[in-house]
């Protein structure tokens, strides 16, 4: 008499919508199977090479293991829709950066929203650009590049992981608060930027560090300058493009993070926030990080990193409005 009871109040209770079958999947134990992080970047660019070596010690840390999965195109576009309308179950992760934010900023009508579509995690790095050049090249300063680009008015070019990339926006900025004209050299990915430099199609570019340093501690390109606030360690010698330019636009950090689908479970943010903080915290993630030119950094929290997101937004449209940066 007692079972056919409970089972009759657990049938009205489903029948009154008190516990749903959503509910119920949200409270199971997360993860239970292996977890996708979608990267916005071709394979073998610092990104990549970042997420792919961080992968295993998040995966430690949750339980399971971390696949990444590269979905380049668009500057990172195609990769935000596709996770955007993914399950928000916890199992599609995106690998998201300021990119997304400026890519919103050049075109208002993307299918996606880096604010409201998705549900921020924590930051995990954050990154400048360097400016670089063939080590072949003439240019061994900033100096002799902007000598050069006075010279020959619009007839110089930079290269780019596509528009609105961090190498865009460093490019464009550039040439900017100098007065002067380069054209621009859009490419699918950065690792073509490299490529395209040491065949001399290109005359410059502003890579992020993690795609640059390898690059030029292999003698295959010079730096000639950072977008950071400081110098960099791995990098020595190479001043601060602010230092010369003497504008705060000259900074360019850029900062990758993890996020969600919108609707994922609380539970499951939190999961994965705790787990990427302790993954954070271990010293051979520091030391890799370092390696590619990024410092480790994580939010105090998901509402916290979604307040960051927020203000980053704010900050990098106007930056594309003074930079004159067009999506066409």
């Amino acid at each position: 008499m007692q079972r056919r009871e409970f089972c009759q109040g657990l049938l009205g209770a489903l029948g009154a919508g008190l516990i749903s079958p959503i509910s119920a999947r949200a409270a199971q134990a997360y993860p239970r199977y292996p977890v996708r992080v979608v990267v916005p970047y071709a394979a073998g660019g610092g990104p990549d090479i970042m997420m792919r070596q961080f992968g295993p010690t998040l995966g430690k840390a949750l339980g399971q293991s971390v696949i990444v999965e590269n979905k380049v195109g668009a500057a990172g576009v195609l990769a935000a829709e596709y996770v955007a309308q993914s399950p928000a179950d916890g199992y599609t992760v995106l690998l998201g950066s300021n990119s997304h934010l400026i890519q919103k900023a050049l075109q208002p009508a993307l299918k996606f929203d880096p604010v409201k579509d998705f549900a921020p995690v924590t930051v995990i790095g954050t990154s400048p650009s360097v400016l670089v050049v063939a080590a072949s090249s003439p240019y061994r300063s900033v100096q002799d590049l902007i000598a050069a680009l006075r010279a020959r008015p619009g007839k110089m070019n930079y290269g780019s992981g596509g528009i609105g990339s961090a190498a865009h926006l460093g490019g464009a900025t550039f040439v900017t608060l100098l007065g002067l004209k380069a054209v621009h050299i859009p490419f699918k990915g950065s690792v073509e930027i490299p490529i395209s430099l040491l065949r001399g199609d290109t005359d410059f570019a502003f890579t992020i560090a993690g795609t640059a340093i390898p690059q030029v501690q292999s003698g295959k390109l010079r730096a000639l300058a950072v977008t950071g606030q400081a110098p960099m360690a791995e990098l020595p010698g190479v001043p601060t493009l602010n230092s010369l330019l003497h504008n705060d636009l000259a900074i360019q950090e850029f900062w990758f993070g993890l996020w969600l689908p919108r609707k994922a479970p609380a539970n499951v943010i939190d999961t994965l926030y705790r787990a990427t903080v302790a993954a954070l915290r271990d010293p051979s993630v520091k030391g890799m990080f370092a390696s590619l030119g990024v410092r480790v950094i994580h939010s105090a929290s998901p509402q916290s990193f979604a307040q960051f997101v927020q203000a980053e937004s704010a900050k990098w449209t106007q930056v594309v409005k003074l930079a004159g940066i067009t999506a066409g």
